[in-house]
């Protein structure tokens, strides 16, 4: 394991999002498509997240996740991901747990 300095943690910035939408991808059967609410200051970004083998759609809206959120976007399957959600997931990937707040908080609040 890398280990990086206290200035790279710094540069990464996590934030409380709540899922908004659900949807399939095209052509992508690992992907689903999330719109999600980061509050006020950052407004609603689309997500990609290869979390449809672990999650139904409907147990996704309305829940409140992790997300980095000042990744450059990217490209998949013709969507651009404008972030990460964070999850937790064993060694061979049999099984992802999303991260997300033990307790209510506003949306948009920093992960420290």
């Amino acid at each position: 394991m890398d280990e990086i300095n206290f200035d790279d943690w710094e540069k990464i910035e996590a934030r409380v999002a709540e899922i908004v939408k659900v949807e399939d991808v095209e052509n992508a059967d690992k992907l689903y498509k999330l719109e999600v609410n980061l509050g006020k200051e950052l407004g609603k970004r689309t997500l990609l997240a290869g979390i449809k083998q672990h999650y139904d759609r409907e147990d996704l809206e309305g829940r409140k996740i992790i997300v980095l959120v000042n990744l450059k976007p990217k490209k998949l399957k013709g969507v651009e991901s404008q972030g990460m959600l964070l999850a937790a997931v064993n060694e061979d990937e049999s099984k992802i747990k999303l991260l997300q707040p033990d307790d209510d908080i506003e949306v948009g609040s920093r992960v420290r």
